[in-house]
């Protein structure tokens, strides 16, 4: 059992499958953030809640950076801010996909927007995760090209 623990949570990995089940761990615990501080901010704070979303989601991309640091994409990259500032801007891209889903849900089809939330959610979920595995994909590329 902790042989197994080691191979999904600890040891260096390139596989796909296992960096998936590690980032949708940790993008569970980055999304319970996020989900916390939408509410918190729209039904404690009453503030609006696309302005919500966009601080609650970068309140979760900051977790999740950090936590994937740490345990799924091991790549070490040499330039942290510059890392930081591409993986900014992918999640930017996910800001507006986030965004645009939750005012189509909620405006348009009318749903509670905590479960336009839990659908922007799981869109953007994949659309993160593809992206961060191509940008260290290309990173591992450059290192061996060295």
């Amino acid at each position: 059992m902790k042989r197994l623990i080691n191979k999904l949570f600890i040891e260096d990995t390139k596989s796909a499958f296992i960096q998936l089940l590690r980032y949708s761990f940790v993008g569970g615990i980055a999304a319970a953030a996020n989900f916390f501080f939408l509410f918190l901010f729209t039904d404690i704070c009453r503030i609006y809640y696309l302005i919500s979303n966009v601080l609650s989601f970068i309140i979760g991309l900051t977790v999740n950076y950090v936590l994937c640091k740490k345990f799924v994409f091991l790549v070490k990259t040499g330039n942290g801010k510059i890392e930081f500032l591409i993986y900014g801007v992918i999640g930017l891209v996910g800001l507006l996909f986030d965004t645009g889903l939750m005012y189509f849900f909620t405006e348009t089809i009318h749903f509670y927007y905590m479960f336009s939330k839990v659908i922007s959610t799981v869109i953007v979920l994949l659309w993160n995760f593809s992206a961060r595995k191509v940008l260290y994909m290309i990173i591992e590329y450059k290192q061996q090209r060295k």
